[in-house]
């Protein structure tokens, strides 16, 4: 079976006769005649009955029909992928977004991404703290969206965009959240904080730890938020992760010396000596102009 008798056909079906088909591939009616007939003799049954003046499909030949319609479906879509990548667009572009930066914006943008640019596959991923700078460093992605803690600015370009505030909170029954007045820094020792690790393999940050407390580590915000609603410790956590446990009361903030809450600047990055391809550039220059900048 080959790619073209399936294409004989469906020809034949679409227009209804030998001649027609014959006529819309610009063949002889006698070879779309035999390439029909040695198909059928290859499979072991009749596809089409010849007992009218139209052929009609048998049974057998409608199964046939429907699979080959598929196959010739995606036939087409590799066509024009193959057409688009001799093009300068890419087969693959990977970015990464740090854990406490809000997804929506950029699922946005990767959804109408992936509308103009079909033939590309989007990657994404999440990292904390120095992950998404090291992926970038590595060229694992051609564009991450994180703070600029240890960013080298003369290797990396940083476009500004929608900052992140940081709120220290807890469950409403922990002890330091049982009053609203200052908590110094000695008195949170004695309280459990939350911390997100790290994804960074090479080298690791870390951001606001409370110096000689206790302290449990875990690896990403999801279970960090889990942990706090379970009323076994504290820690600080993205505005817009935790608004509606705030607005319910299921959160509350606390007053902790020196740890007030932060509005934390965010920026999309790009390696200064790597020529960007087309759907990289369109993304960046989506992030340039979309709403993720505003504050």
């Amino acid at each position: 079976m080959t790619l073209e008798q399936l294409i004989v056909l469906n020809a034949i079906v679409e227009h209804g006769t030998f001649r027609a088909a014959a006529s819309h591939l610009n063949k002889a009616q006698s070879a779309i005649s035999h390439m029909m007939k040695k198909l059928e003799d290859e499979i072991g049954f009749e596809l089409l009955s010849r007992d009218a003046y139209r052929p009609s499909l048998t049974e057998r030949g409608e199964v046939i029909y429907r699979h080959a319609t598929r196959v010739l479906q995606r036939v087409q879509e590799l066509k024009s992928i193959s057409a688009t990548l001799r093009s300068d667009q890419e087969a693959e572009v990977a970015l990464t977004v740090t854990a406490t930066y809000p997804l929506p914006p950029i699922l946005s943008l990767v959804s109408e991404m992936t509308a103009r640019f079909q033939a590309t596959h989007i990657k994404m991923s999440r990292d904390n703290m120095g992950g998404s700078l090291e992926r970038l460093l590595a060229e694992d992605v051609q564009i991450a969206i994180s703070t600029l803690d240890d960013v080298p600015l003369d290797r990396i370009e940083a476009l500004p965009l929608r900052p992140v505030m940081m709120i220290p909170v807890s469950h409403p029954d922990f002890p330091a959240a049982q009053d609203d007045r200052m908590k110094s820094d000695t008195e949170m020792q004695t309280h459990i904080q939350v911390v997100v690790s790290d994804s960074a393999r090479a080298a690791t940050q870390s951001r606001g730890i409370l110096p000689g407390g206790l302290r449990w580590t875990v690896s990403d915000f999801a279970t960090k938020k889990e942990i706090l609603l379970a009323n076994m410790g504290w820690g600080g956590l993205p505005q817009h992760m935790i608004q509606a446990e705030l607005d319910e009361g299921s959160l509350v903030p606390l007053n902790i010396e020196g740890y007030p809450p932060t509005r934390v600047s965010h920026y999309a990055m790009r390696r200064r000596d790597v020529t960007q391809g087309t759907v990289a550039q369109a993304i960046w220059d989506s992030l340039r102009m979309s709403k993720t900048q505003d504050a």
